[in-house]
């Protein structure tokens, strides 16, 4: 496209302009770059500019040129957005030779400094002449270049659709590498299956390991690699004595999935904890054939999905449950009504088959656990997941009205710096429910809030439990040091004052009420904000009160980190 004079002299909010431009050194350029014509990408942020903006710029990936996340402006406005403190992102690359449908990678050798560096000169002035004015009030600028590094050494496309919802999907076949033997710098390669939409292509939607069977590749349900999903399933350990009455009770708990993706959420708790009845919810109803086309997805009678709003799903369980309430209300005034109902042995409501709190085939019983995993489907806000109405407290009301009493919330949250949709939806969930916890996957976006409807109470670690033994088998071979923050500094310190002179010597902690000089001398802290992180190690035998045998517990399933909720 012809660029008029003056285009990129000032910044407009989400401005996304591409043009060509001549290659500099189109025959040796170290990064294969060898087109003669240079594709550049122009986008200015969609927040609002500095007084004194930044520019920075990124040299595409050769190779990937094709992909969404460098040829579109959604993909750049992720990038963007993960760039604090830059108004003006500038990409250089290849032009796109290939639709992502159809183009394959495989990671070229990296290239030496030297050479890059030079290239990276010879593109100065351009770049300069792409600063907006502004950007020289104090003098020439100075534009840093961006590196783009991730995990994947090759892939291939299986399937590139459209929905009606979420628009243009892409699934994929990767190999990527994984951390393998540290001391040795050794690292080990897998092959997965992925998700992505065009709307949000940095956010993979769905991931799953693959496996070859019978001459071809299909996904193992029974594991999770994205890290944010093992401690949602973890968060069941605070009702697993919910969970134990009702399996003895004869009942299948009830779990509600709100995002279905490729579905490796829901195939899990299938495979791996049989003892649920699994309802699913998905907007899109062709996300939801490729999960099953693609991500071995199989409903039955106890894992059912439909297609609709997962937010409007939600509070009609709510306005269920609160019509049931006022039909019981009624029923208590009227005793002899021939409309009757009785308790169940573990303390459910029962009527006519349906017993209120489990999951059967009603959908006015309630739900023992919501696990929500939702994009915000806007790649300009500065959050990605959940959308916003999860900030909104009647939405959180319907969440409590819908869920048992003794039941639990689990939220998959991606934040950004400068962010404060997390702080209001941390604010929001306090005044609706009556724990929180906040789980911190350790890779710098991710975050897994967890919510229960009334205090848990006390969780025997050593207790004889068929559901903690199961979360503990299936979800340590997944777990990577996390940081938990639990919901009561007071009560927290209270008990480990009372419980760490005699228990001291199993752990090896620092925590706000402790200054650890060593393992065997330890010393009151003058003020909180000394520490703030307890660090335990080794197998936990104790059975503390409430919280701390909570934080533990949760420990074991999935960190090794606790942080207080202040």
């Amino acid at each position: 496209m012809a660029i008029e004079e003056g285009t990129f002299q000032n910044l407009f909010p989400s401005r996304f302009l591409t043009f060509s431009f001549p290659n500099p050194n189109p025959d040796s350029d170290p990064l294969r770059l060898g087109d003669d014509s240079l594709r550049i990408a122009v986008l200015d942020s969609p927040r609002p500019s500095d007084p004194d903006p930044r520019v920075a710029a990124l040299l595409v990936p050769n190779g990937r040129e094709h992909d969404w996340i460098f040829s579109s402006s959604y993909g750049q406005l992720q990038l963007i957005a993960n760039s604090p403190g830059i108004s003006r992102l500038i990409l250089v690359g290849n032009p796109p030779r290939a639709d992502p449908g159809t183009a394959m990678y495989t990671r070229p050798v990296r290239s030496d400094e030297s050479s890059r560096a030079r290239f990276q000169k010879m593109l100065l002035p351009l770049l300069l002449a792409l600063c907006p004015k502004s950007a020289f009030r104090s003098g020439i600028p100075e534009i840093p270049f961006l590196v783009y590094e991730d995990n994947v050494f090759r892939s291939v496309p299986v399937e590139l659709c459209n929905g009606p919802v979420v628009g243009e999907m892409l699934v994929e076949d990767v190999e990527i590498e994984t951390a393998g033997d540290e001391e040795e710098h050794i690292t080990c390669r897998e092959f997965r299956r992925r998700l992505r939409f065009k709307r949000m292509p940095n956010l993979i939607q769905t991931q799953m390991r693959i496996v070859s069977a019978d001459g071809e590749f299909r996904p193992d349900t029974t594991v999770l690699v994205q890290p944010y999903l093992s401690p949602m399933v973890a968060s069941l350990s605070l009702i697993a004595p919910h969970l134990e009455e009702c399996i003895r009770s004869g009942s299948r708990p009830r779990a509600l999935c709100v995002g279905v993706g490729g579905g490796a959420l829901l195939s899990f708790l299938r495979v791996q904890l049989g003892f649920f009845d699994i309802v699913g919810v998905e907007m899109d109803d062709t996300v939801f054939q490729v999960a099953k086309q693609h991500f071995g997805l199989v409903e039955d009678e106890f894992l059912r999905v439909c297609v609709g709003d997962g937010v409007e799903l939600i509070q009609e369980f709510a306005l269920r449950v609160i019509h049931w309430n006022s039909l019981c209300d009624k029923l208590a005034l009227h005793p002899n009504s021939s409309f009757s109902y009785h308790l169940v042995p573990n303390g459910c409501e029962s009527n006519r088959g349906v017993e209120m709190g489990r999951c059967v085939n009603d959908g006015d019983s309630l739900i023992d656990v919501i696990m929500v995993d939702l994009d915000s489907s806007d790649a300009t806000n500065p959050h990605s997941a959940p959308p916003l109405e999860f900030v909104q407290k009647k939405i959180l009301l319907a969440v409590r009205s819908a869920l048992h009493e003794r039941g639990v919330f689990a939220l998959n949250v991606i934040k950004s710096g400068g962010d404060s949709f997390y702080g209001s939806l941390v604010t929001a969930l306090r005044e609706v429910f009556s724990e929180l916890y906040e789980i911190d996957i350790g890779n710098g976006e991710n975050y897994v809030l967890v919510a229960t409807v009334l205090p848990v109470g006390f969780v025997d670690l050593e207790s004889k439990s068929t559901i903690l033994d199961k979360l503990k088998r299936i979800i340590d071979v997944m777990s990577t040091p996390r940081s938990i923050s639990i919901p009561s500094r007071e009560a927290f310190s209270n008990i480990l004052l009372q419980q760490l002179p005699t228990e001291r010597k199993k752990y090896s902690l620092s925590f706000p009420c402790w200054k650890t000089c060593s393992r065997k001398n330890m010393r009151p802290c003058e003020t909180w904000k000394q520490h703030r992180k307890i660090n335990m190690r080794g197998q936990v035998k104790s059975s503390l009160a409430k919280d701390s045998s909570l934080a533990l517990l949760m420990i074991q399933l999935c960190a090794e980190t606790v942080n207080p909720v202040i």
